[in-house]
């Protein structure tokens, strides 16, 4: 019987343990839920970009440091990654609006979380052309959260 209780009572410290590690402490919640709060400000004007033709809104959600992984070319790395891009986007590609739909953004909102979701692209006469899915790992900078690594690809064949 005392056996029992003992592996009773170790069952219970255990499961309370596991439970403590599981629970994010308020102020880490915080700082994800900030960081969530960012990222939805920057995606929201992110497209502004094509749609104004200004290139600045556009790098200006980019780390300095950053690196953008577009399918079938060499990733494009460091502070003109974001102009280049954009470059190739709207005059090469056509893009002049476009879409995130955010599906889930992880880690605690210390230095680093990761988005993902899916996204959808529009041309100049507002017809979708193109839509995928997307990881983005954002690093909070002293200027505040930016796209560090920004990996998407295409739902087309």
């Amino acid at each position: 019987m005392k056996t029992n209780n003992i592996l009773m009572v170790i069952s219970v410290f255990t499961i309370f343990l596991l439970s403590k590690c599981n629970t994010q402490h308020p102020q880490n919640n915080a700082k994800l839920e900030e960081a969530k709060a960012a990222i939805a400000a920057s995606n929201n004007i992110y497209f502004e970009a094509f749609a104004k033709g200004d290139s600045s809104i556009f790098i200006n959600r980019y780390a300095k440091d950053c690196c953008i992984l577009a399918p079938n070319v060499p990733a494009m790395c460091g502070e003109d990654a974001p102009l280049h891009f954009f470059r190739v986007a709207y005059h090469d590609i056509g893009l002049r609006n476009g879409k995130f739909i955010t599906t889930a953004v992880y880690g605690d909102g210390e230095e680093y979380v990761t988005e993902e979701g899916l996204w959808q692209s529009f041309d100049a006469n507002n017809v979708m052309f193109d839509d995928g899915k997307f990881l983005v790992l954002w690093k909070k900078t002293p200027e505040g959260w930016k796209m560090y690594r920004d990996s998407f690809s295409s739902n087309k064949k």
